[in-house]
C-alpha cells in the first residue's frame, strides 16, 4: 500500500511532466504560424478594400453600382494625378540634364558646375 506522501509526489511529477508537454505543444504551434510582416500588411490592405466595397455594394444596393462608383473614383484620382506625374518626371529629367551637363572632366577628376569653362556645348533643349 502507498501512502498519501507518495501519491502526492506521483501526481506532482505528472503535473511537472504535462506543463512541459503544454509548453512545448505551444511553442510548436508557434512556429508553425509564423507570419511574415509585409504578407500580413497586405492582407489587411486587402481587407479593407474588400469592407468598402461591400460598404459601397450594401450603400449602393448592388455589387454593379458599388463597382460605378469605384471605378468614377479612381478614374478622378487618375486625371488629378496624371497632370503631376508629368510633371515631376519632367522636372526630374530636367534636374538630371543640369546635372550631367554641370560635369566636365579635367585629368583624372570631375569638376562640378565649372561656368568658366570656354569647351561647353550647346545647351540642350
Amino acid at each position: 500500500m502507498t501512502s498519501i506522501s507518495d501519491r502526492d509526489a506521483v501526481r506532482r511529477e505528472e503535473g511537472a511532466d504535462l506543463r512541459e508537454a503544454y509548453e512545448r505543444g505551444r511553442n510548436d504551434a508557434k512556429a508553425a504560424r509564423r507570419r511574415h510582416p509585409v504578407m500580413m500588411t497586405f492582407m489587411v490592405i486587402a481587407a479593407a478594400i474588400g469592407f468598402i466595397v461591400v460598404a459601397l455594394a450594401v450603400v449602393n444596393g448592388s455589387f454593379g453600382s458599388a463597382g460605378g462608383v469605384v471605378d468614377r473614383n479612381l478614374a478622378t484620382a487618375a486625371d488629378k494625378a496624371e497632370p503631376a506625374v508629368r510633371d515631376a518626371a519632367s522636372q526630374a529629367g530636367q534636374a538630371v540634364r543640369n546635372v550631367t551637363d554641370d560635369k566636365t572632366v579635367a585629368g583624372d577628376k570631375t569638376v562640378v558646375g565649372d561656368k568658366n569653362r570656354t569647351d561647353s556645348a550647346a545647351p540642350h533643349s
